[in-house]
């Protein structure tokens, strides 16, 4: 395997790590609970972390004040439940999807509002799950569940890839 060549973060603006999700339907909450984990540890230099949730446009400023930024989230892939994926920007869906409601909006139209304004970030990664399960009132899956710390280690695997350093 290659040897992993550092792409850093654009100097002077942030790096934004931001986890998605609803922590009320089951598997959706991953995004928030690798949040936590990678909120927990220091970064040199220092990332910052939003708690998304389902906040959807209201993210935009945040997204668009980004440098670099990594989304944490469940992903619907071609994978067994528990395979983590680690998504380029070229590899995630920006457009604008059917809704059933006027309130529904996901992380594709925030980032598509974002690049037809101009402002989408320089470097842009998704660290994500395949779900099991998206159920009201349930928590992770196993297969979720045993995939965190997986999740945890992709997503600082994209942090030192941008420069960003734990102390050791």
């Amino acid at each position: 395997m290659g040897e992993l060549v550092p792409d850093p973060a654009p100097a002077g603006e942030p790096t934004l790590v931001i986890g998605l999700g609803n922590p009320l339907m089951g598997d959706d909450g991953i995004g928030l609970i690798v949040l936590d984990h990678l909120a927990a540890q220091a970064f040199a230099p220092p990332v910052e972390f939003v708690d998304g949730g389902t906040w959807g446009l209201a993210l935009l400023p945040d997204v668009e004040r980004a440098g670099a930024l990594l989304l944490l989230d469940a992903v619907q892939g071609a994978g067994e439940p528990g395979t983590v994926y680690v998504l380029d920007a070229q590899d995630i869906p920006r457009f604008l999807a059917a809704k059933v409601s006027p309130h529904q909006v996901d992380v594709r139209e925030l980032l598509a509002l974002a690049d037809l304004r101009g402002e989408l970030p320089t470097k842009l990664r998704v660290v994500g799950v395949q779900p099991a399960a998206v159920d009201y009132g349930g928590g992770l899956s196993p297969a979720v569940s045993a995939a965190v710390e997986r999740m945890v280690a992709a997503a600082c695997d994209v942090l030192a890839g941008w420069g960003h350093t734990r102390p050791g």
